[in-house]
């Protein structure tokens, strides 16, 4: 049984691109893993990924294009200012201005990149380089 599945996707997308691989498929999957992957489109780390529905569920194809190195989730997902940031940035990000947090708000999920510009918090789910 499942209990993260977010983490299951990030995992999934992470070995199958050590592995060379060009798509992956991930399965079962929830909204918040389809947010968290057009993040992952709008910032370069992944081509492509489609949405196939079944009665139960369904799943998300992934195009990988080789730039993700490292990947995961952050637990416990605390709640953070905007400001406070910075110190995630430095604990899970190699350097500054390479990779990005991805963050849920009030607003939506979005990178922290985002949530900095208008200036708003919430917790910090996953990072990626």
């Amino acid at each position: 049984m499942r209990q993260d599945l977010l983490n299951d996707a990030l995992v999934a997308l992470r070995n199958a691109d050590d592995r060379g691989k060009e798509t992956v498929t991930l399965s079962p999957v929830s909204r918040l893993v389809g947010n968290v992957l057009s993040i992952l489109r709008e910032n370069g780390f992944i081509l492509d990924f489609t949405y196939a529905g079944n009665g139960r569920g369904g799943s998300y194809t992934v195009k990988l294009n080789r730039r993700i190195n490292r990947c995961g989730v952050i637990r416990p997902r605390s709640a953070i200012s905007a400001h406070g940031l910075e110190r995630y940035e430095s604990r899970f990000l190699p350097a500054q201005d390479l990779g990005l947090l991805i963050v849920t708000t009030s607003q939506g999920v979005m990178s922290q990149n985002r949530a900095r510009e208008l200036g708003i918090g919430g917790k910090v789910l996953a990072y990626v380089y």
